[in-house]
C-alpha cells in the first residue's frame, strides 16, 4: 500500500492554514459587503453539464475530466456518465435553474469556494485537485454590472495585498455577431496557417478564437496584424464595451484592452477579463479570470438570462503570497466605511474609496445595499472608526458627512477637505 498523496494533490498542513484563512476571510468579507450570498454545489455532476456549457471541444472536457466509476449494481436508468467537476460555474447555473432562482428578485448574486478536479500535468500553481473561489451574478446585462464585477475582482486581489498585478479586458461579441467574428478570424488565419502550431491548426477548424490565446511565439506573431476584437463585434457589443470602460474609469480601476485575450470555455460572450502578474512569463501568471455568459442558462433549457462571473485558484494565489512574502497573520482593521444613497452618490463613493486606498486608509463599502440603516449596520459589524455618508444633497453641495461610529457624532465637511479632516481624526497627520 502506497503511503503517499495521489499525484497532483497536496495536504494542507497546520503551518499553511493561516494562508487559507486569510484568503477565505477576504472572500467572505468581499461577498458580504457587496451583497453576494454563499452557495455550495456537489463536486459530482453529470458529464453533459460540462459538455453543453464548458464546451465539448475544450481541453478541460475532452482531456482533463475525472469520470466517477460506479458499482455494477447501480440502477440502469442512471446511465449518463458522472464526473468530478472541473469548474464551479456550470453547477451554480444548474442550481439556479433547479431551484427556481430565476423567480427570485434579480440580480441574483452568489459565491462559492470549493475543490475542483482536472487531469493535467502537475506543476507549480496547477494541481489535479485544486480549490477555486467563484462569484456569479444573474439577471442583468447592464454594463455597470460588468464594471462592478471587474471592480470586485480587482478589489479582492488588492485586499490580498498581491503586488505587481495588471487587469486586462476585451470583448468577444454576442450570439448575434459571433458567427461574423469567427468568419472574420477564419479568413484572417487562412493566410497565416503556415506559421501556426499543430494545436492551433486544429483550433482553426474548431474555434479560431482559441488561436488568440496560444503562447507560442509564431502563433502570437500571427495575430499582430489582426483587426482588434472590439472593432469586429456588432455595434451593440461595441456600445456595451464602451460603457464598461467608462464605468471602470469612473471607478479608477486601472485596465488595459488586450486584443489577444480570450477565455478557455465556450460559454463566454461580450466582456471578458483577467487579472495576472505583470511580468511572470515562465510561471503561471493568471490569478483570476471571468466574463459575461449571457447564453449559458438558455443552453441548459432556461429562459434567456444575462449573467457574468469570475473564478480564481486558491493554491495559485497562496503560491504568489508566499513568493511575495506577504504577511497574513494580522487581519486588516477597517478605519473608514463609505455609505451612499442614490446613483450619483454611489459613483462619488467609488471615487472616495479610491482616494482612501491611495492614502493608505483601510476603507470598505456596501454598494449593493440601498438603505443608510443597512450600510451603517455593516459599518458597525466591521468595527469601522468613521463612516463617510454621501447622499443626493451632499453630492449636489459638494459636501460629505463624517460620522464617528463610536460616539455617534457627525459633521458636514467640503469634499475637497475630506481627506485632511479624516487624517486629522485618524491621527495620521
Amino acid at each position: 500500500m502506497r503511503m503517499q498523496t495521489v499525484r497532483g494533490t497536496s495536504d494542507i498542513l497546520p503551518e499553511d492554514q493561516r494562508y487559507w484563512n486569510f484568503i477565505f476571510n477576504v472572500i467572505n468579507s468581499s461577498a458580504e459587503i457587496n451583497g453576494f450570498e454563499k452557495i455550495e454545489t456537489p463536486i459530482i455532476e453529470y458529464l453533459g453539464l460540462f459538455e453543453k456549457g464548458t464546451g465539448e471541444t475544450t481541453e478541460v472536457v475532452s482531456k482533463q475530466m475525472f469520470e466517477v466509476k460506479r458499482l455494477s449494481n447501480e440502477p440502469s436508468d442512471d446511465k449518463e456518465k458522472q464526473v468530478l467537476r472541473p469548474e464551479i460555474t456550470p453547477g451554480i447555473v444548474r442550481a439556479y435553474l433547479n431551484h427556481g432562482m430565476n423567480q427570485w428578485p434579480q440580480p441574483v448574486q452568489v459565491f462559492s469556494i470549493g475543490p475542483c478536479f482536472r487531469y493535467e500535468k502537475p506543476q507549480a500553481g496547477r494541481y489535479r485537485q485544486f480549490w477555486q473561489g467563484d462569484f456569479e451574478s444573474f439577471g442583468t446585462d447592464d454594463p455597470a454590472t460588468d464594471a462592478r464585477m471587474i471592480s470586485l475582482a480587482w478589489g479582492i486581489i488588492k485586499d490580498l495585498r498581491i503586488r505587481n498585478v495588471k487587469l486586462e479586458i476585451n470583448t468577444i461579441g454576442c450570439s448575434n455577431c459571433r458567427s461574423q467574428v469567427l468568419d472574420s478570424l477564419t479568413n484572417y488565419f487562412s493566410k497565416k496557417k503556415a506559421i501556426l502550431c499543430k494545436d492551433c491548426l486544429s483550433r482553426y477548424n474548431k474555434n479560431p478564437l482559441r488561436i488568440l490565446d496560444c503562447k507560442k511565439v509564431n502563433c502570437q506573431k500571427a495575430t499582430k496584424d489582426m483587426i482588434p476584437m472590439k472593432d469586429q463585434v456588432c455595434e451593440h457589443c461595441q456600445d456595451h464595451f464602451s460603457q464598461v470602460i467608462d464605468f471602470l474609469k469612473d471607478s479608477n480601476v486601472p485596465y488595459s484592452i488586450s486584443n489577444n485575450l480570450v477565455r478557455g470555455f465556450d460559454y463566454y460572450t461580450r466582456t471578458i477579463f483577467e487579472i495576472g502578474l505583470k511580468s511572470d512569463i515562465k510561471r503561471q501568471s493568471t490569478l483570476l479570470g471571468g466574463g459575461r455568459y449571457d447564453n449559458l442558462i438558455e443552453t441548459y433549457g432556461g429562459r434567456p438570462t444575462p449573467a457574468i462571473g469570475f473564478g480564481f485558484g486558491i493554491e495559485r494565489i497562496i503560491n504568489i503570497i508566499k513568493r511575495q512574502k506577504i504577511k497574513v497573520e494580522i487581519a486588516e482593521k477597517t478605519q473608514v466605511f463609505v455609505a451612499q444613497l442614490g446613483e450619483d452618490a454611489k459613483r462619488k463613493a467609488l471615487t472616495i474609496l479610491e482616494w482612501l486606498k491611495t492614502e493608505g486608509i483601510s476603507a470598505r463599502a456596501a454598494l449593493s445595499k440601498n438603505t443608510l440603516k443597512s450600510q451603517l449596520k455593516m459599518a458597525d459589524k466591521l468595527k469601522a472608526e468613521y463612516a463617510i455618508i454621501i447622499g443626493q444633497r451632499e453630492f449636489l453641495d459638494g459636501t460629505a458627512i463624517i460620522r464617528s461610529m463610536n460616539e455617534g457624532i457627525q459633521e458636514v465637511v467640503d469634499q475637497e477637505k475630506l481627506m485632511d479632516k479624516l487624517k486629522e481624526k485618524l491621527h495620521l497627520k
